[in-house]
């Protein structure tokens, strides 16, 4: 569908639609250029304040992943304001409010819409040196791919709705979901990346994959070092999925390729559309350990390097080793 809008051309946009980044960038001048991006979903958890701190996590991760600082917010909401109570509207909001805040964004107001279903998120504009961009773009062989958050999120809020998530589980999704990638952002951007993204809706290899494309590259994946939510292997094994996560698992079918023992419980979370993820980058093999140590520095728990960049195979293709 989209390929049927009209390209848009200007030397001002550094980074389009082209790449399937997180974000667009627009030069403003040598020193200076705007990244903007949008995101909002309907609630993913029962608590309004938390479901808001999650939505408005989510979409300042975009400007994060292109090595941005937030500046301005905008409130997106869709509310069905006549069935359901006002004051989870306000909590909605107090949590967006809150995740703006600590950003060290301002929130300029928003837009309304009276709707069946809850929907709520943000329109961001940051701001990013021209030279300084972490896009999609730019991942080189030999390159090692480092992520900043445990992957189940899908999985673990599914097992929420079903009622059978424990409250430790259900816990650490959330503080996950919520946890900006701020400090993340500000180790990759400190370092040098050669390539970034945030992990959302299509999953750890639906984003690796548009990593990979974008750069004419390929990659091997080291399954034991891929970082797991809480009791996320343990609904998979039951068999809890996602439609999201079968629709990222057919569009890449011709993709990805599974090498050794992945067990079927893991290859739903590998496709699983993610939350409020973390950031996943590609680093030159002489930077790891620094990137390693500065994430460190910075507070981020998770620092899990999964895998290489490596030139085998189609531009775009994933090769996930078991054990």
């Amino acid at each position: 569908m989209l390929g049927q809008l009209p390209r848009v051309v200007s030397e001002r946009v550094l980074v389009g639609p082209e790449t399937s980044d997180d974000a667009g960038v627009y030069l403003i001048d040598d020193e200076r250029a705007l990244v903007q991006t949008l995101d909002f979903f309907t609630p993913i958890v029962d608590d309004p304040f938390e479901y808001g701190q999650i939505a408005a996590a989510n979409s300042l991760s975009d400007v994060y992943a292109m090595g941005g600082v937030p500046l301005t917010a905008l409130n997106i909401v869709c509310y069905p304001m006549q069935e359901q109570p006002k004051e989870w509207l306000v909590d909605i909001l107090r949590g967006g409010a809150d995740k703006i805040a600590e950003s060290g964004a301002v929130l300029l107001g928003g837009h309304t819409v009276n709707d069946p279903e809850i929907k709520y998120g943000l329109s961001v504009t940051g701001i990013v040196h021209p030279r300084a961009i972490t896009a999609n773009q730019g991942a080189r062989p030999g390159d090692r791919l480092v992520l900043t958050k445990a992957i189940g999120t899908g999985i673990v809020t599914t097992a929420i709705k079903r009622g059978t998530a424990s409250y430790a589980a259900t816990r650490a999704a959330v503080d996950s979901m919520r946890t900006l990638n701020a400090a993340a952002s500000r180790a990759m951007v400190r370092i040098g990346v050669h390539a970034a993204t945030d992990i959302t809706g299509f999953g750890l290899l639906g984003h690796l994959y548009e990593m990979l494309a974008a750069s004419c590259v390929s990659a091997r994946l080291d399954c034991a070092a891929i970082p797991l939510l809480p009791e996320a292997a343990e609904h998979a094994r039951e068999g809890v999925n996602t439609g999201g996560g079968r629709s990222n698992e057919e569009y890449l079918r011709e993709c990805v390729r599974f090498v050794g023992d992945v067990p079927e419980w893991l290859r739903v979370l590998l496709f699983d559309p993610q939350t409020s993820g973390g950031l996943l980058m590609a680093v030159s093999p002489e930077r790891e350990g620094a990137l390693l140590a500065a994430l460190a520095e910075e507070g981020v728990a998770i620092r899990a390097v999964i895998g290489t960049i490596v030139e085998e195979g189609s531009p775009g293709t994933i090769e996930v080793r078991g054990g």
